[in-house]
């Protein structure tokens, strides 16, 4: 396994907890002019931080609906008590775990990091969570194990986009099993170091954070190990549009908007753009795993 990984974002990334009572202009005013005189670190404009009102109110999550407002106005009715994952495929210990003894004893840490949607949004957002790799471990990939599949709930009754049919339900996703074992990879329990709300993948989502958010599945029932490269809903949907890579590029555009700049959500009306990074800021940890790949080819 990789080595353990060193946060370097810091909590002048996102609001202080003490701040969130009181409204973004003041705690703005705060962090910045005022810095000096309560303490806190001034903070640059292009890092503006995000609140829970931010993270839980902007999302993508399509069982719920199109809009970015739709999770949160509709995941209330999800149902997560008694959480389950069922483990198969090509590991040692398959079987349906209950959410508390696939994480049995593993140590929760907060993990803050950059959100980078393939719309040419961002977010940084402090989770809670456990590294994959301590859970894969656990399973025990077998040695013909390559990929790593992950599978959302689908509860029909409480997602309307699952009614309607947005998508070809359930939601699927992929991972390469170094990918998955790197120390980046993280399975998200909370954030701000509460429980995920429903809309943010409660009670357990994967977060990749050098990849495009759709690859950070939310609410996840199943993951099970295979050889073979699983199919992922977005490239199954628009394979034009959407790698199964999904590394963040600046330098490969999506054919209906360029990747080379983004828009950071909580910035204000005035906010602007800032430029995205390669491997959204995380190359020197993950630019190694796909030395002499084209990744113009290989989005």
């Amino acid at each position: 396994m990789a080595g353990r990984w060193t946060n370097r974002l810091t909590r002048g990334d996102a609001t202080p907890h003490h701040l969130l009572l009181m409204g973004r202009r003041r705690a703005m005013a705060l962090l910045g002019a005022g810095a000096a005189a309560t303490g806190l670190p001034a903070m640059a404009a292009d890092d503006a931080p995000n609140t829970p009102d931010d993270i839980r109110g902007y999302n993508n999550f399509y069982e719920f609906g199109y809009d970015k407002t739709d999770p949160a106005r509709y995941a209330g009715a999800m149902v997560t008590s008694s959480w389950t994952v069922r483990v198969d495929g090509l590991v040692d210990n398959p079987g349906d775990w209950s959410l508390g003894d696939l994480l049995a004893g593993l140590e929760v840490e907060e993990r803050i990091y950059r959100l980078r949607c393939v719309e040419a949004w961002s977010m940084v957002i402090p989770w809670n969570g456990v590294e994959l790799a301590q859970v894969l471990g656990r399973l025990g990939p077998q040695a013909d194990a390559r990929y790593v599949a992950f599978e959302t709930v689908v509860q029909p009754a409480a997602m309307p986009g699952v009614r309607a049919g947005v998508l070809d339900f359930p939601y699927v996703e992929g991972l390469r099993l170094d990918e998955a074992m790197h120390p980046l990879t993280l399975l998200a329990t909370g954030l701000w170091g509460e429980p995920l709300a429903n809309q943010n993948g409660a009670p357990v989502r994967l977060v990749v954070p050098w990849k495009y958010g759709f690859k950070s599945i939310k609410s996840i029932t199943r993951i099970t190990l295979t050889a073979d490269r699983p199919p992922t809903t977005w490239n199954l949907t628009n394979p034009r549009e959407y790698g199964f890579m999904a590394n963040v590029n600046p330098g490969v555009d999506h054919p209906r908007w360029s990747q080379s700049s983004e828009r950071m959500i909580g910035a204000g009306l005035f906010g602007g753009r800032r430029d995205t990074e390669m491997f959204n800021g995380y190359a020197d940890e993950v630019a190694h795993l796909y030395a002499g790949m084209d990744l113009a080819q290989d989005f």
